[in-house]
């Protein structure tokens, strides 16, 4: 196991960048005025404002000041062809700036990687997985009707070095949580059979790690950690259906991967005309995301077609236990947590936590113990039109690291995120 490190925030500085004709080279400075120490800093520099575009046959390179290299990549988020950000992790000490310095190359670096997003498929029941990096899935095609799963892991896994997510991309979109014994990235071939078929192997422990998490079954199925929903009327909404329903409530669901690299990966997933009611149809987007260094993803969440009476629901799974839901307000960032023996078959400690903003935050619920939105706590957020909403999903595993085996260490972690989440930092281009 690695030594158990400071916190990674979770926050990303955007900026806009004016950049010099030739792409011989930047001068970046990153200022934190705070009097923490910010460790794992995600730092995303906009390229909106580039007076030429980049050179899609270079790369970047980031020095400090001592000639060392800080691994970077370069991603066009809107799918356009064109390089939207460049995206570096930097250690940055309280109340000090550092030098770092942008330089362009022809051969493409080599960094160790840290971030992942897998995904798989087989066209028929008796056709092996092959690797994907976007798909549809249409309401007609629900396991209970087309009679198998299409879906490696049941959908995409993103990771980075700490902790692995998946999404059930099989029309119940729920968020579920893999614990990793090991920084490197695990295995291609989990949830693939020798013969390439969709396999469930990943609940046993293996030296990678496992699936920890229950998600309920159809009888009551939650909406795992950090999975969307609305709240309308005194009524919880899922997004999707149960593994028994053969009528799906989303009309087509598209995935993409947006980013896949050594430091960031993410993904979206769009949801089209989604019907909770006969009278109400709403788009929705999501995208996970993820870096290195920390035991969370960030997710971003977007609807549209609200009737202004609906409330957004961050779901917290309580399958494996009973114990209520830890509520801490820290800067501009609420916390709703649970830390226990709640793996399945209660085997492993394991603390569970979602960190929305405050500015939204109107209280938490519990949902029922059955149903299509069941056995959760839930944050409840104000939600806007077309507004996007950022918030964190947490999963911390006893044999990720010991120290998780306590409720304290799991308190104390989400209390030095959210203080990081909470830090501005200056940044500056030539």
């Amino acid at each position: 196991m690695n030594k158990f490190v400071a916190l990674t925030l979770a926050s990303i500085v955007s900026l806009n960048v004016l950049a010099q004709k030739s792409q011989s080279g930047n001068s970046i400075t990153l200022t934190n005025q705070t009097k923490i120490d910010l460790v794992e800093k995600p730092v995303s520099i906009s390229v909106k404002k580039f007076q030429s575009k980049i050179d899609k046959h270079l790369f970047p390179q980031i020095f400090d000041t001592k000639g060392k290299e800080i691994p970077s990549q370069l991603n066009d988020l809107d799918g356009n062809g064109q390089f939207d950000e460049l995206f570096f992790v930097a250690d940055i000490p309280q109340k000090s700036s550092i030098q770092l310095t942008l330089k362009w190359t022809s051969i493409q670096p080599s960094y160790p990687i840290k971030t992942s997003v897998r995904f798989g498929k087989r066209s028929s029941k008796n056709t092996p997985v092959e690797p994907k990096t976007s798909d549809t899935f249409y309401a007609n095609q629900l396991p209970k009707i087309i009679g198998y799963q299409p879906y490696q892991t049941d959908g995409p896994s993103w990771e980075n070095d700490k902790v692995a997510f998946r999404h059930y991309f099989d029309g119940r979109n729920a968020k579920d949580l893999f614990g990793k014994r090991i920084s490197a990235i695990s295995p291609e071939n989990v949830g693939i059979s020798e013969t390439g078929a969709v396999q469930d192997n990943y609940h046993v422990l293996k030296d990678w790690g496992r699936d920890i998490l229950p998600a309920g079954n159809t009888e009551g199925l939650s909406v795992g950690l950090g999975g969307v929903g609305l709240l309308i009327n005194n009524q919880l909404y899922r997004v999707g259906v149960t593994a028994n329903d053969t009528v799906h409530n989303v009309e087509a669901t598209d995935f993409k991967i947006i980013s896949e690299g050594a430091v960031k990966s993410q993904i979206r997933l769009d949801y089209h005309n989604w019907k909770p009611t006969t009278e109400r149809t709403y788009q929705l987007s999501e995208k996970p995301t993820i870096w290195p260094g920390m035991y969370a993803y960030q997710n971003t969440v977007k609807f549209s077609g609200l009737k202004g009476d609906e409330t957004l629901v961050i779901g917290l799974s309580k399958v494996a236990t009973n114990h209520p839901v830890t509520e801490i307000k820290q800067g501009k960032f609420i916390a709703l947590y649970t830390h226990d023996a709640q793996s399945y078959n209660k085997e492993f400690i394991i603390g569970l936590a979602i960190i929305v903003p405050a500015e939204a935050y109107q209280g938490y619920g519990e949902s029922p113990k059955t149903g299509s939105f069941a056995l959760s706590y839930y944050a409840k957020l104000a939600l806007k039109n077309n507004s996007s909403l950022r918030y964190y999903a947490v999963g911390a595993w006893e044999l990720a690291h010991e120290c998780f085996k306590t409720e304290k260490c799991f308190e104390d972690y989400l209390k030095k995120l959210m203080t990081q989440l909470n830090a501005e930092v200056s940044i500056k281009v030539k």
